[in-house]
């Protein structure tokens, strides 16, 4: 019987707010540029009321998985907590409007629906300032066993560990997976996240992932190496693929058997926002439709081409028919 889902994405359903910035008001705002940080309530309201005239749109390391992959024409459900409140009903539209199933029940008490502010530097790249919200009430019991059973893989942005309870989530969508013999997939998000978890990634990459995202700071700082082949070498052994982004040198597939070079797809750069998401969007989806790795790389790389090529961690266009278009895949 054919799975329901390709892919069933866990993630923090979280409305990005995106505006162009110059270096000084990072620096104004103590930012650590390329980073993702954590702000309370206060501390976001701050940065919002002095950010320039901005873009509101849905989004979330996942959330912008999920959709790439029903863009492209595969089948998707995402899990993630939104506050029943306006931007919660903006992200839910957004997520079900692209194609991607999106049943989590709306949290009707406690933090309103997350957000990140995104400051989009000069030289394109995105430093995140992220309010949980209601993502933190996300909780085991919004995880459906039926429907991580009828996915072929299970995707979680390592965020998700920032509090118990989405770790005790994770952990709960891992062990149906087990189960029922789902494949088990990891983005490692941010190198500044596998600073604060690393041993317990560590742990998880060699015992429980099959498929691994990250770029090369993040698998870098996951193995404490100084140099992308030093780190190659160390996750070879423990993971059935590995997909490792490189900026503007493409990608590498590491599996125990080979290393594939992938270049990247020739593009504008824009906004960094949602590379990696999409990146891995374009992978999971040729991954789950029986193409090859090199294939599953190139259709990773031309989704993160065209999602750099504008503000915003969506697609723009339909990334079936840029598929066809430009690999014929």
């Amino acid at each position: 019987m054919a799975s329901k889902y390709q892919v069933i994405c866990m993630g923090n359903a979280i409305v990005d707010i995106i505006a162009r910035v110059e270096d000084t008001f990072l620096e104004k705002h103590e930012r650590i540029k390329g980073s993702m940080m954590l702000v309370d309530a206060e501390t976001s309201a701050r940065i919002y009321d002095d950010m320039p005239p901005a873009v509101e749109r849905s989004g979330g390391s996942a959330g912008n998985t999920a959709a790439g992959i029903a863009s492209f024409g595969s089948t998707a459900a995402y899990v993630g907590k939104v506050h029943d409140d306006q931007l919660g009903k903006v992200f839910a539209h957004d997520i079900k409007a692209i194609g991607v199933d999106f049943a989590t029940k709306p949290a009707t008490e406690g933090a309103p629906t997350a957000t990140s502010m995104i400051l989009v530097s000069p030289d394109a790249q995105r430093t995140m300032s992220t309010y949980l919200g209601a993502c933190t009430q996300l909780t085991p019991e919004d995880v459906v066993e039926e429907d991580v059973a009828s996915s072929d893989v299970i995707y979680v942005e390592g965020y998700l560990w920032d509090t118990p309870s989405m770790k005790a989530s994770v952990l709960k969508g891992y062990e149906y997976a087990s189960k029922h013999g789902t494949e088990i997939s990891l983005s490692l998000s941010d190198s500044f996240c596998v600073d604060r978890f690393r041993s317990e990634f560590v742990e998880l990459v060699e015992n429980r992932v099959d498929i691994l995202f990250a770029n090369e700071a993040e698998i870098m700082s996951l193995y404490e190496v100084d140099n992308f082949d030093e780190a190659v070498a160390k996750v070879r052994p423990h993971v059935k693929v590995a997909a490792l982004t490189r900026g503007a040198l493409g990608s590498v597939v590491v599996t125990p058997d080979e290393i594939i070079e992938v270049p990247a797809e020739p593009t504008t750069v824009e906004d960094t926002t949602g590379a990696g998401d999409l990146y891995a969007s374009g992978f999971l989806h040729g991954y789950t439709s029986g193409k090859t790795l090199t294939e599953s790389a190139r259709l990773g790389g031309l989704a993160a081409a065209e999602v750099i090529s504008h503000l915003g961690a969506r697609p723009e266009v339909e990334l079936k028919e840029l598929a066809q278009e430009k690999l014929g895949l």
